[in-house]
């Protein structure tokens, strides 16, 4: 936290923001098992697409979230920048390092994954991406401050005006490129989407007009936008704001990924193939895409609202918050084996236990489960004297 918010009173909806954004990463990785699979994609049931598609557009902006979150009490930087990064090293950095470390040596070959950690995150706990991307947009924060510090209304809202056309982008791409699945390859093996050049961009050069203006800085103007220009609204004009936004962007992503995977099934379930495909499903709930962006927007501006900070808060909430970046690390070593245990006592699809309701009572019953025994081990890692806190 910056030095102008040292003194300032704790803001309530922070907490409540970190805890409701890490409960929804549970349900996102909850939902996997129920696409991804067989050769990389793989959905059983035209019912398991429809929940599938349902689940994770419902809280695809849980990692936007965060990073405004991040932005609003920390951006613009107030202090060194030396300063601003030896506080965000150890905050950051070293329980990464250490939650790597355990991944590394739990999940895969371990020799070769620590070879593999001098280039890039383990594969297996994908979810590691998220610190890298972290690490960047706190690298930009000193560079933007001074110019964060002195940014009127109109000049922010004009920027926010053009991130969001560039949210737009990787529509773009897969509409004019007739919708293609064609992938490419990095070092890693993993498969990228290849790009639909546009605006300056060719197979020499990826350096369009909106690279630099793209990604995730556009949730970092965001936080910076609901601190300096967003004050107090009320319910009603909270309301009509955030319920068009994010029915809007929900239809988005929700109709996006479940088109993709009907035109992929023809019809037929099951459905799937390499992870290339799963990769295309998903076009729509890319974090930097219009859906996702309006309904970000409109969790913000209802989890500001929130004002409760009663007993639950101060006993339940708030020690949770102040583990949520540990939740967020350890949390695939227990909700992996969760949803595994879901699986085999519920069954699978509508031949389940449950019949229909079988794949979003699994959902929401090991994201549940899954984040309060992650919730319980972090809260009591960061209460150890002294060490704890650098390891959540």
């Amino acid at each position: 936290m910056n030095n102008k918010l040292i003194n300032s009173p704790r803001e309530i909806w922070i907490d409540w923001l970190r805890v409701i954004a890490c409960f929804m990463v549970f349900v996102v990785h909850s939902t996997e098992p129920f696409y991804l699979g067989g050769e990389g994609s793989l959905i059983l049931t035209e019912g398991d697409a429809f929940w599938s598609s349902f689940f994770d557009t419902f809280v695809r902006s849980c990692v936007p979230l965060f990073i405004i979150a991040s932005s609003y009490l920390q951006f613009p930087i107030h202090y060194s920048t030396g300063e601003f990064f030896k506080r965000r090293a150890l905050r950051i950095l070293v329980p990464f390092a250490i939650w790597t470390v355990v991944y590394a040596c739990v999940w895969g070959e371990p020799a070769e994954n620590f070879k593999n950690l001098l280039l890039n995150f383990n594969y297996s706990s994908g979810h590691l991406w998220f610190v890298y991307m972290l690490i960047g947009v706190y690298l930009l924060m000193p560079l933007l401050s001074p110019w964060a510090e002195k940014v009127g209304k109109k000049e922010l809202q004009a920027y926010l005006g053009i991130w969001l056309f560039t949210t737009l982008i990787p529509l773009f791409r897969d509409w004019f490129s007739g919708f293609s699945t064609t992938v490419i390859y990095g070092p890693s093996g993993l498969p990228r989407q290849a790009l639909f050049p546009l605006w300056g961009e060719a197979s020499w050069n990826a350096y369009g007009t909106f690279y630099y203006m793209s990604g995730f800085i556009g949730y970092l103007l965001l936080g910076l936008y609901f601190r300096r220009f967003v004050g107090e609204l009320s319910w009603k004009k909270t309301l009509a704001i955030s319920i068009p936004c994010y029915l809007a962007g929900f239809a988005v992503a929700f109709i996006g990924f479940l088109g993709r995977v009907y035109e992929t099934a023809d019809g037929t379930f099951p459905v799937g193939g390499l992870v290339e495909k799963a990769v295309w499903w998903e076009t729509t709930w890319i974090n930097d895409t219009i859906g996702v962006a309006l309904m970000a927007i409109a969790w913000i501006l209802i989890i500001r609202k929130i004002k409760c900070e009663g007993r639950f808060y101060k006993n339940v909430l708030l020690p949770v918050s102040k583990a949520s970046y540990g939740i967020y690390l350890m949390h695939l070593l227990l909700l992996v084996p969760i949803c595994g245990l879901f699986r085999s006592k519920l069954g699978l699809g509508t031949e389940g236990l449950l019949g229909f309701w079988t794949t979003p009572v699994q959902i929401l019953g090991a994201a549940t489960v899954g984040f309060i025994c992650t919730a319980i081990v972090a809260v009591i890692i960061h209460k150890i004297p002294k060490i704890g806190k650098y390891i959540v």
